[in-house]
């Protein structure tokens, strides 16, 4: 794809720092995918429920008409969202987002585990999904690490992700070592942990020896981890700014002090059906 950073996982390079279009308007998100893409990024993440795929389909062809990249070269994904887990639903679902990006994705994700129907009807229709061409891959979003494991035994596919809040406020290790012991990968939703990281102390300090914004330190914490990292934002100068990671590296002890950051009240996004619950990382 591109000479970035990036995880292969089942013989596919997904760059490591992606953009997000979560709460992004139409009009945003087709002008801010066109811009992210002519900055560099090559990774795009939308979904059903976020009412925008058509615009971010319209910002991927005005960013390859406009010379600044090929199909190709960029990575696609997009969500199921919950109420279409139905074989028939999910199926629907795919080909309409499909039709609205104009584009297959790359990658297709359940959005979040529902207990009904079965996670083996859901499961074999994401397949069913993928085997028809409707995607490249199949992927979660939102999966606990016991979910996480019987959707991987269930699918006949490798499942190349699960997307998932992480920022230095919420410790992920068992999620993260379940991604490595299935030969998957984690994607952070909400890597900036909606803007709190900016007056962190220790992320400033982190980012004055470098000549880096908080932000920055952030979102490289995450790629050396080899963590996939979907910042979103409405201005173009801060996703140039999310962008330019690449020229520094973290070190051991500045990574360790950033993990040391995590606390057991740190998620900001529990939507989580009741009937899961989240890994137990502070028992």
């Amino acid at each position: 794809m591109t000479d970035q950073p990036a995880i292969t996982v089942d013989g596919h390079a997904i760059p490591l720092l992606g953009f997000g279009t979560w709460m992004l308007e139409p009009d945003d998100a087709r002008r801010m995918v066109a811009e992210a893409l002519r900055i560099g990024y090559r990774h795009i993440d939308t979904a059903w429920i976020y009412h925008n795929e058509a615009a971010v389909g319209d910002g991927i062809r005005d960013a390859v008409e406009a010379g600044h990249v090929a199909r190709e070269d960029i990575w696609l994904t997009t969500k199921i969202w919950v109420d279409h887990f139905h074989r028939d639903a999910l199926l629907k679902q795919a080909e309409e987002s499909r039709a609205s990006l104009g584009f297959t994705p790359d990658l297709l994700l359940l959005h979040w585990p529902k207990p009904t129907p079965t996670f083996e009807e859901t499961l074999g229709a994401l397949n069913e999904a993928k085997e028809q061409g409707l995607t490249r891959t199949i992927g979660l979003s939102n999966f606990p690490s016991a979910e996480f494991r019987k959707a991987q035994a269930l699918s006949r596919a490798r499942l190349v992700t699960n997307q998932v809040e992480y920022h230095p406020y919420l410790k992920l290790a068992k999620l993260l070592a379940t991604a490595r012991d299935l030969g998957s990968s984690i994607t952070a939703w909400s890597p900036l942990a909606q803007g709190k990281i900016a007056g962190d102390a220790t992320l400033n300090e982190i980012g004055r020896a470098h000549g880096k914004t908080p932000g920055q330190v952030t979102l490289r914490w995450l790629i050396q981890q080899n963590v996939i990292a979907i910042p979103r934002t409405a201005k173009e100068s801060r996703a140039a700014e999310n962008f330019d990671i690449f020229d520094f590296e973290l070190t051991a002890e500045q990574m360790d002090r950033i993990h040391a950051l995590a606390r057991p009240d740190g998620r900001l996004g529990d939507w989580i059906d009741p009937a899961f619950k989240w890994d137990e990382e502070w028992a």
